[in-house]
């Protein structure tokens, strides 16, 4: 099956364009391991329709999902290189039919719908109280205002452990740790759901993340948001009393490469279990 590699700002994908036939959860959950297949944070099928294009987006765990903002923004990328729309695309989504905008080379800004009222909550883990802000960007996310330096933030850990809180469930959530160093500033780390683990980055983290901060009055539009990777990701629009009317987020969006997935891709590895002392 052919494929292109892509990747928004950190997060990689795998894109189907048009393909016969729409993969299977098992096959996207083999071809998206890392070490034994072609390896991605997610994949999405792009197919032209009459005025826009459609993307279907599964995480890597092979399970669908309504949105991807770096996903998206890939998807507008391809559609643009294979000559599909000009400078301006209507891509049909999960969560909606979102437009994307062709800025200058790589770049690739993406017009999106309000978020969610930001909920405060705060879940117990270990007898703790973790406070955030639960915001939906078309998928859920929990945001953690972390006080220190997010090199030393415990994503892998406490990330997973709110993931599947059982104040999020049944759906569970992603996780996103930030910091505003300054109110048009934003650092961010992000465990996503169906990932397991965490990401170079995440678009509907960084908007999540932007959401909470301009409800508690820790941020203020626009804000560029640094991200692991070591991306810069731009957020404007308007958010008159910190409620956002309108917004969008712009950033890179890379073709990486292309080729075939081979039959021997699509082989699940089941990862070990070793034996207790």
């Amino acid at each position: 099956m052919r494929f292109a590699k892509v990747s928004g700002s950190g997060n990689d994908f795998l894109a189907l364009l048009e393909p016969e036939r729409s993969p299977t959860p098992a096959e996207i959950a083999a071809w998206c391991r890392r070490g034994v297949s072609e390896g991605a944070d997610g994949l999405f099928v792009l197919r032209r329709e009459l005025t826009a294009v459609r993307m279907d987006y599964w995480n890597a765990d092979g399970q669908p999902a309504d949105l991807c903002v770096n996903g998206t923004r890939c998807a507008a990328r391809l559609a643009f290189e294979r000559g599909w729309a000009a400078s301006q695309v209507t891509v049909e989504t999960g969560a909606g039919p979102l437009v994307a905008r062709r800025l200058d080379g790589a770049r690739i800004a993406l017009e999106l719908q309000p978020p969610s009222r930001p909920e405060r909550r705060a879940p117990l883990v270990d007898g703790a109280a973790v406070a955030g802000s639960f915001v939906t960007v078309g998928v859920p996310h929990f945001v953690v205002f972390w006080p220190r330096s997010l090199a030393d933030a415990p994503v892998g850990e406490l990330g997973a452990a709110l993931r599947r809180h059982p104040d999020f469930a049944p759906a569970g959530t992603n996780v996103d740790f930030v910091r505003f160093p300054a109110p048009h500033a934003l650092e961010i780390r992000s465990f996503e759901r169906g990932v397991e683990a965490e990401t170079l980055a995440c678009g509907t983290g960084v908007l999540a993340a932007v959401a909470a901060g301009l409800a508690t009055r820790s941020a203020e539009l626009p804000v560029e948001a640094l991200t692991l990777g070591g991306f810069r990701l731009a957020v404007e629009g308007e958010a008159p009393g910190g409620e956002v009317r309108r917004w969008s987020l712009a950033g890179d969006a890379r073709i990486v490469a292309e080729g075939e997935l081979t039959a021997e891709s699509a082989v699940a590895v089941a990862p070990a279990r070793f034996s207790p002392d």
